[in-house]
Order: structure tokens, then sequence, then C-alpha cells
């Protein structure tokens, strides 16, 4: 999974797609090397939800979520990846109550999650699980 950081807005993106993350690099954001590896599939998917109005992403594995964020307005973009159903590399979630666009960040590192909530972010668990 390609990690990627707008430097405008403040958004961390994540995709597996090579040419997303291209296209991306050509419009000013920065590429951040590997963030983790995901499944190629699983029983649990981790769904992309695009709020038009901050033009930032969320993504989740629960379609509780899904389903109220798409009933506020964010529009579903389909599953991103999947999670590691035997739990092997735990993403950590984290979200800047501050924030107004890039509010949420994911991180296999516990450093990173450490360093975000001393900061003020609100450690927010485990979001989904990478592979190794």
């Amino acid at each position: 999974m390609y990690r990627l950081y707008n430097p405008n807005s403040g958004e961390h993106f994540y995709t597996s797609v090579n040419a997303e993350k291209k296209h991306l690099v050509s419009l000013g954001w920065r590429y951040e090397g590997i963030g983790w590896y995901a499944p190629s599939t699983s029983r649990t998917p981790v769904y992309r939800i695009y709020n038009p109005n901050a033009g930032d992403h969320h993504y989740t594995t629960s379609t509780g979520e899904l389903n109220n964020l798409v009933k506020l307005g964010w529009r579903y973009e389909g599953i991103g990846w999947y999670s590691d159903d035997t739990k092997t590399v735990p993403l950590y979630r984290q979200y800047n109550p501050h924030a107004k666009s890039g509010a949420h960040n994911y991180t296999v590192s516990k450093e990173e999650n450490t360093w975000l909530v001393g900061l003020g972010w609100r450690a927010e668990g485990i979001a989904w699980y990478g592979c190794e």
C-alpha cells in the first residue's frame, strides 16, 4: 500500500494502484513510501469513502461507519484493499480533532501513533491489519 501526503490539505492518502500514486505525485502530493502490505483478498474489506466538501478520504472496515458517512454526503468509492484476517500487522488509527481535512492518519508504526497522540491527536485503536 502506497502512502502519500498532501502538504496543502494535510491529508494522507493510501492506495494500492501505482498509476493513482504516480498521478497524485504529479499533482504535488509527496510519496512517503510503502505504508504496509495488504492481502489481495480476505473476508474483511477496507472501504474507501470521499468527502467532496472537504476533499478528504476516510477508510474503514465498518459497514455502519461507511453507511453513516454516506448518509452525511460522503461518496462511497468501493473497496480500497483488504485487512489481513490473521491479524498479523496492526494499523493504528488516529484522529486530529482540530483538522478540517486530513483528520485521520493510519500507520503500522506504534511510535508514530504515540507521537501524534502526544501532539493532541486521539488514538482510535486498530483500524485493520496488514500482512508481512
